[in-house]
């Protein structure tokens, strides 16, 4: 039997007693171990969310290039409100902008939002590496062409 903490039975409640006890000054008392992993997921969350956020955009940006006969509002909608989430990440948590700079990361977003624009177009002819610059995915007023 293995022994349960407080943090196993009802996570919510010990990060409030957490909280209580930082406030209170009364680090003896502290679940550090939990704490510290809290803390570092609290960073995977947010890159989570930019990871998310990119992968639409890109799967957006795809079917724009791939699907010119079917551009629209909607698809310019989400490629503009994903970009600005991109940014507004960007601001609050510079640091994530490193991310932009490491090759597995892009390929692993890429992938992924080659994976979803397959499942939405019936297409799979998408290049296997991004083909476009950080700079194009990101500014607001470039949409790629038809690659034909």
């Amino acid at each position: 039997m293995t022994n349960r903490t407080r943090y196993d039975v009802d996570v919510v409640n010990w990060s409030r007693e957490q909280a209580q006890l930082l406030r209170a000054g009364h680090f003896n008392q502290l679940d550090l171990e939990h704490l510290a992993d809290e803390i570092e997921d609290v960073g995977k969350s947010e890159q989570r969310e930019l990871a998310n956020r990119m992968v639409i955009l890109l799967a957006h940006l795809i079917k724009w290039a791939y699907q010119p006969e079917r551009r629209g509002a909607s698809w310019d909608i989400t490629i503009r409100n994903q970009r600005k989430g991109i940014l507004r990440r960007f601001n609050k948590t510079p640091s994530l902008k490193v991310d932009l700079g490491e090759t597995e990361w892009w390929e692993d977003v890429w992938g992924d939002a080659t994976v979803q624009a397959a499942q939405e177009t019936g297409r799979s002819d998408f290049p296997e590496q991004c083909p476009w610059s950080v700079e194009q995915v990101l500014n607001n007023d470039w949409r790629p062409p038809s690659p034909w």
